[in-house]
């Protein structure tokens, strides 16, 4: 999926004491290491002490509950802390940070897909059927597009996917690289084309505005080619069979050879 760079929340000391990671200090005493920025790295837990009072798994589940109901906007480790009835800070002893809750959301949504043991071999349909699953899981979370195109997925489910889509993909013939840029094509027209279908079912006085603007400005001859395409377009088609057929171009052009670098 698409990436970004991820925040770099680490904080150095300014005592007079500090020194790097798992090196003595002036005074003698080792600096403890810093802990990996990434939740992937860390460990759900040590396995010392009492059992842990709440997981991952579940934490991330209460937080999806509140996105899928409110918005991403809604999600806050203190709503998260009330609706698993726990203390706002202790929350931070499974999620450190507010990123971290994101990440973790974005990979129990990942684990929503129904992935066959094995590929088909019939590479089309097996990315046809990938794409109508991972439109419907964004249907179901309509946070969960825009989130993916902003940040990083690089949990297990996500990792389960990944590992998924290239087994799909190899015998294309493309090499690795190919295949996980192809991948990144795939996903970011899914969740523009999901972002899309939530935009327009969001705003519908906009959205009849704009094809009346737009009908408006073709007939006016500035833009022939815009008034062709409005002459020939029809009724509005059926979001289902847009779908489809633009999926099945984005395919075309996965499997399509590309030109060497």
């Amino acid at each position: 999926m698409p990436s970004s760079d991820p925040s770099q929340s680490s904080q150095s000391s300014q005592s007079s004491e500090s020194s790097p990671s798992g090196r003595p200090s002036p005074s003698g005493r080792p600096t403890p290491p810093e802990a990996p920025e990434l939740i992937w790295l860390r460990p759900e837990r040590t396995g010392r002490g009492p059992r842990p009072a709440h997981s991952r798994e579940s934490i991330a589940a209460a937080a999806i509950t509140i996105a899928d109901t409110e918005g991403l906007d809604a999600v806050s480790m203190r709503r998260v802390a009330a609706a698993l009835g726990a203390g706002t800070m202790s929350l931070y002893n499974y999620v450190p940070k507010k990123e971290h809750l994101l990440d973790l959301m974005l990979d129990a949504v990942s684990g929503e897909y129904r992935l066959p043991p094995e590929p088909s071999g019939d590479v089309r349909a097996d990315l046809t059927r990938l794409g109508h699953e991972q439109l419907a899981i964004f249907r179901r979370h309509s946070w969960a597009a825009a989130l993916v195109l902003t940040r990083p997925s690089i949990g297990p489910n996500a990792l389960r996917y990944t590992d998924h889509f290239l087994g799909v993909t190899a015998p294309s013939g493309l090499a690795g690289g190919a295949r996980m840029e192809a991948m990144a094509l795939f996903n970011g027209f899914i969740c523009q084309f999901a972002q899309y279908e939530q935009t327009a079912a969001a705003g519908a006085k906009w959205q009849a505005e704009m094809v009346g603007y737009l009908t408006q400005t073709a007939m006016s001859g500035a833009y022939p080619h815009l008034a062709q395409a409005f002459a020939t377009a029809g009724p509005p088609p059926d979001p289902d069979r847009v779908f489809d057929r633009s999926l099945d171009r984005v395919i075309s052009a996965i499997l399509a050879p590309a030109a060497e670098d």
